[in-house]
């Protein structure tokens, strides 16, 4: 089964971001290293991850990230 995740990152502007990722490891390069240029977060790094929870079916995991939003 593939494994999914929630995670919640905390930025420098002490702001919290909540997503959802089948690649933890790589999401996190790419929110670190500002790969998306004109997303939310690329202004606000470095981050931390505060959190993270580990899923074996997607649906579940996007259940939880709106759980956390809300």
């Amino acid at each position: 089964m593939k494994q999914s995740y929630v995670y919640i990152l905390k930025w420098s502007d002490s702001s919290y971001y909540t997503g959802v990722t089948s690649k933890l490891n790589q999401r996190l390069f790419q929110h670190e290293s500002g790969f998306y240029p004109d997303c939310y977060t690329f202004t606000r790094r470095p981050i931390a991850l505060v959190f993270y929870c580990e899923f074996t079916d997607i649906n579940l995991a996007i259940e939880k990230e709106e759980q956390i939003k809300k």
